[in-house]
């Protein structure tokens, strides 16, 4: 699949939910811990492990995105270089977008699972848009 088309078919399926949707992002940084042992930072080197560290949080509505490529141009203005971007749905309520303060309190859930490393339930693309899974 090409880099578009995942976060293509993430767009598509947030604008068939019955309710109107916000989309969340959470960009992280790969850091090594300062205790880390040779073999850790071997394979950090190598683009493997490492801790995440939120970057940058933002809500878009479906019509403020029209590709991958977009967020991540408008993502390298913004925010300090990231290698994944975590990515959510937020539903709303009775045909209205959800609230400032839904996003906001969804947003800062967001932000502590990347810290916690509670991330299981978002969509999480590197900076090419390949999905990736972490064990």
């Amino acid at each position: 699949m090409t880099m578009s088309t995942h976060f293509q078919q993430l767009l598509h399926a947030a604008s068939v939910q019955p309710e109107p949707q916000r989309l969340l992002f959470v960009f992280a940084g790969a850091n090594l811990p300062s205790d880390a042992t040779p073999a850790q930072l071997e394979g950090f080197q190598a683009g493997r492990g490492g801790e995440l560290e939120p970057l940058a949080c933002v809500d878009k509505g479906l019509d403020e995105l029209t590709s991958f490529a977009a967020l991540v141009d408008e993502s390298r203005q913004a925010s300090p270089p990231w290698q994944v971007v975590f990515i959510a749905g937020l539903p709303g309520l009775d045909g209205q977008p959800p609230s400032a303060e839904m996003v906001d309190g969804a947003l800062d859930a967001m932000v502590e699972g990347v810290r916690t490393g509670s991330f299981g339930g978002f969509l999480a693309l590197d900076p090419a848009g390949e999905p990736l899974s972490f064990c």
